[in-house]
C-alpha cells in the first residue's frame, strides 16, 4: 500500500511536467504558425508597394527625359528620344482594368493611355472605331503577365504591339506612339 502511494505521488509531478510540456510545445507551435502567417501576409500585400513605387517613378522621368533631348524620329517611335514639341495630336482612351494571365494568382492591370495620331482625321476613324479598339487592347493586356510588364522594356514591348494592331485596322493614318498615364499593377 505504501508501495502504491509512493508511485501515485512521483506520477503525479511527472504527468504534471509533461502536461506543461505539451502545453509549452503547442504554444510555441501557434505563435510559430502566427509569425509565420504574418509574414506571408506581409509580404503579400507589401510586395506590390515597390512595383507601384516603380512604375510612378518612371511615369514622372519620361517627361523629364523628353524635355532634355532632341527629337530623333525613329521608326519604332521612341517616345524617350522625342521633345515634347514634336509630340502630335494625343487621343485619350478611356481606362482599363483587367485581369493579368497568372498562374500564382489574381493580378490586375489598370492602364489608362493615350494615342499619338499622324492627322486630325485619324480621330474621327477611331471615334467610329472605338469598341474594335478597346478590344484589341483588352486582349493584348490580359495576354501578358506580371514578369512582361514590369520593367520599362516590357511596357515599351506592349507599346509597340498596341501600336501595330491598331495601325494595322486604321486606314485614315497611322498612329506615331502609345503614352501611358496610368499604369498601376495589383
Amino acid at each position: 500500500m505504501a508501495e502504491k502511494e509512493k508511485t501515485e505521488q512521483v506520477s503525479a509531478p511527472t504527468e504534471k511536467k509533461s502536461s506543461n510540456m505539451l502545453m509549452i510545445i503547442i504554444i510555441v507551435v501557434l505563435v510559430l504558425i502566427i509569425l509565420i502567417g504574418a509574414v506571408v501576409g506581409i509580404l503579400l500585400m507589401g510586395g506590390d508597394e515597390p512595383e507601384k513605387q516603380e512604375a510612378e517613378p518612371q511615369a514622372k522621368e519620361k517627361p523629364v527625359a523628353k524635355t532634355q533631348t532632341k527629337s530623333t524620329n525613329s521608326e519604332e517611335g521612341d517616345e524617350d528620344s522625342r521633345s515634347l514639341s514634336d509630340i502630335g495630336i494625343l487621343y485619350p482612351v478611356d481606362t482599363f482594368t483587367v485581369n493579368l494571365k497568372s498562374d500564382a494568382g489574381r493580378r490586375y492591370l489598370k492602364v489608362t493611355l493615350s494615342l499619338e495620331l499622324e492627322g486630325q482625321e485619324l480621330s474621327i476613324e477611331l471615334d467610329a472605331k472605338s469598341a474594335v479598339i478597346r478590344d484589341r487592347i483588352i486582349r493584348i493586356l490580359t495576354s501578358k503577365t506580371l514578369e512582361e510588364i514590369s520593367s520599362k522594356k516590357g511596357k515599351q514591348k506592349i507599346s509597340s504591339q498596341i501600336m501595330e494592331t491598331l495601325n494595322a485596322m486604321i486606314t485614315d493614318g497611322k498612329i506615331k506612339g502609345i503614352y501611358f498615364t496610368e499604369f498601376v499593377i495589383q
